[in-house]
């Protein structure tokens, strides 16, 4: 048999706006996960105001440094998208003022250091990227953000302009990689720490378009949304991979994207009013264990578990409240990234063999986080 030439077909590099295809088509190509904002585990398209910092959307943290000016925002996963997109995040100014010297408000996601190492920042083979996303806002002006490392003594702040107000626009900003400075290399740490700029003040903000030895989070000079009431801005199709222009954005299938996400941090809601979350025994009448499969590994063993309305089931008819959770510290192994034993807690339990389930509720729901 003859064998000959077989011509592979090449998908084309996207131009105008950056929407088509996925540029060269390589795996990876996209350093940011769930970038298109189509995940949001915990909140769904609720919008929710935080006090204090912690995750919005999958894998992007939301960051209240208050520095004294009680600015707050809130965050919703929207349908408001541009062409060729699904969903967004959407930031609102809830409380404006005038931020103080140290405020600190951003969204950022800290990209793994084995997601990352390729680039060899840190090195004198520093790789350049560039960062790309579709952007509206209810303001006009520059606005601002940042890359910084884990050990946050490293930063490279950096501007973009809006230039019509609640339009979307298509941006991007080429970054020469970091030849000094100390960065994660192939590890379960961070790799690289991206931010984008909500309300922040001096002490964390830097002239734009060069490194330092800072842990910069802005730009100077950036629009500060937190001093206009109901102000708006919105982001999707983030993206941060290798070359100094933007390409097409990198689409990924929805399950590929929760998968991704499920690394991090997952959660699984009741389906049923009695939807069963795993199996294991109450040891008391107070005190029970039970060992849930992860349905992905998780980046380390979960750091904490969330949880809404849960019964202790046994045989299918003694059921207890439980109070509360928590990871159990048993050192029988089950611990881990690709399972995690957790302690439940309660009254009146029933000893013996017991199934972790909804407590009479379809908004009951189990989560645990290894979030970076």
């Amino acid at each position: 048999m003859a064998y000959g030439t077989v011509n592979a077909d090449v998908i084309q590099t996207s131009t105008s706006g950056g929407i088509l295809g996925a540029g060269d088509a390589s795996l990876m190509k996209n350093r940011i996960i769930n970038g298109a904002m189509v995940i949001s585990q915990r909140y769904g398209t609720t919008s929710t105001i935080l006090s204090a910092t912690g995750y919005s959307l999958d894998r992007w943290n939301a960051f209240v440094g208050d520095g004294g000016s009680g600015i707050r925002y809130s965050f919703q996963q929207v349908s408001t998208a541009p062409t060729g997109f699904s969903n967004s995040i959407l930031i609102t100014t809830t409380t404006s003022g005038t931020s103080n010297a140290s405020d600190r408000y951003f969204i950022q996601q800290s990209v793994e250091g084995f997601n990352f190492a390729d680039c060899g920042w840190g090195t004198a083979d520093a790789k350049t990227v560039t960062i790309s996303f579709w952007v509206r806002s209810s303001l006009t002006g520059t606005f601002g953000g940042a890359l910084g490392n884990e050990n946050q003594d490293r930063g490279y702040p950096f501007t973009y302009t809006i230039s019509s107000a609640n339009t979307w626009e298509y941006k991007s900003i080429t970054v020469a990689g970091d030849t000094t400075g100390t960065w994660t290399g192939a590890t379960n740490g961070t790799g690289v720490k991206l931010y984008l700029n909500i309300a922040t003040g001096s002490t964390r903000t830097g002239a734009a378009g060069s490194w330092s030895a800072n842990y910069y989070t802005n730009a100077t000079g950036s629009v500060n949304l937190g001093q206009t009431a109901s102000a708006t801005i919105n982001w999707t199709a983030i993206q941060l991979e290798v070359g100094s222009s933007a390409t097409g954005f990198e689409y990924v299938n929805y399950q590929t994207s929760l998968a991704n996400c499920q690394r991090y941090y997952y959660r699984v809601n009741a389906t049923s009013a009695y939807t069963a979350y795993g199996h294991g025994w109450n040891t008391s009448t107070s005190v029970g264990l039970v060992i849930i499969k992860h349905p992905v590994r998780m980046r380390v063993q979960p750091t904490s578990v969330d949880y809404s309305t849960l019964s202790s089931t046994v045989l299918g008819v003694s059921e207890s409240t439980v109070s509360s959770i928590a990871i159990s510290n048993d050192p029988s192994g089950y611990n881990g990234t690709d399972s995690t034993g957790i302690t439940t807690s309660g009254s009146g339990m029933t000893t013996g063999f017991m199934t972790l389930t909804a407590k009479n509720s379809t908004s009951s729901y189990l989560g645990f986080s290894a979030e970076l």
